[in-house]
């Protein structure tokens, strides 16, 4: 099996569908919204590597990063991205991630990246790693290749050397030739492929406050189109502070938005201008954003620990498309 539904997954298959597609199977089985999905788990990224000989290849590209010099390491980033670009998807794996993914009836999927180090005591890995949206049959196993690849950017390379995350035991193997990436590398990536949420409004919700760090209040924030805009930085959204024992509004600042980001025709995404009737508009409704927090209170509650949530609405309705643990907090609030 190098595949498991949502619902085979909890938060306890980190080691083998990462940081992301653990808590998206765990919410799943929670009963809390989340759109359907599967992760291709990190034995699937060790068959590839063995069917197609890159493994060690890979290593030895590894043991010669000089990490003093970021040449070195964007080269080898380069030289490993590449190797893995260049093969074909393994015809037993094409086969099972193309019958699973037909199993979603979507035309349109997310591909992402889930390292099994994210969100760990170890170092949080959000954001180093990459995710594909829309993505369509034609390119399925293009995207899930290059979620495999972005494991060995040259940000991710530096953070992981940077974190802390080479023990002596790997820095080794690593020396000594090992031919097993697991063995040399001790973070690995599962890829989540779930079914795309063609958000008309998106956004992401921090169930303790960030700044005062207040555990009574909530910080929502919400933009037009795709959550990428606001998880790259590239929007002001809204911002909408709630009292979590009441669900009333504390504070409510809206931003102009002139641009959003949108499902391309065929695959991936595109910037479109927003109306100019909507562009100074309240995001959400004062009562959709007490439903909103809601729905993440319940989020927070089940994980009993302070989230940080991306969610998206469609149609009038509110999905939870990623969690994990707010790691900025002082501990002794």
């Amino acid at each position: 099996m190098f595949t498991k539904t949502f619902k085979e997954i909890s938060k306890k298959d980190v080691g083998i569908a990462g940081g992301k597609g653990a808590s998206l199977g765990e919410m799943t089985q929670a009963g809390i919204s989340v759109p359907p999905g599967f992760v291709i788990i990190i034995d699937a990224f060790d068959r590839f590597l063995e069917e197609t000989d890159l493994g060690v290849d890979i290593v030895s590209i590894l043991k010669k990063i000089n990490y003093k010099d970021m040449s070195s390491v964007d080269r080898a980033s380069h030289e490993i991205r590449d190797m893995i670009h260049d093969v074909p998807m393994p015809k037993d794996l094409a086969k099972l991630f193309l019958a699973e993914f037909k199993k979603l009836k979507a035309p349109h999927v997310a591909v992402r990246s889930s390292a099994t180090a994210e969100d760990s005591a170890v170092a949080s890995w959000a954001g180093e790693l990459e995710t594909y949206l829309n993505t369509t049959e034609k390119n399925i196993f293009e995207n899930i290749k290059k979620c495999w690849s972005s494991l060995f950017t040259q940000r991710a390379l530096f953070y992981a050397f940077e974190k802390g995350v080479f023990s002596k035991k790997h820095q080794q193997k690593i020396r000594a030739g090992t031919s097993k990436i697991k063995d040399s590398y001790p973070v690995s990536v599962a890829v989540v492929v779930q079914k795309m949420v063609q958000s008309e409004i998106s956004g992401v919700c921090f169930t303790v406050h960030p700044v005062t760090e207040d555990k009574n209040q909530m910080v929502i924030e919400a933009g037009y189109g795709l959550g990428e805009a606001i998880v790259s930085g590239q929007i002001t959204p809204d911002t909408y502070v709630v009292n979590k024992r009441e669900f009333s509004n504390i504070d409510i600042n809206f931003s102009e938005q002139s641009r959003m980001i949108i499902k391309k025709k065929g695959e991936g995404v595109e910037w479109k201008p927003v109306s100019r009737k909507k562009q100074n508009q309240q995001k959400l409704t004062s009562k959709q954003i007490v439903e909103l927090a809601k729905l993440c209170d319940r989020v927070e509650k089940h994980y009993k620990k302070p989230q940080d949530i991306e969610w998206a609405l469609e149609k009038g309705n509110f999905y939870i498309t990623q969690s994990r643990p707010i790691t900025t907090l002082n501990t002794r609030k």
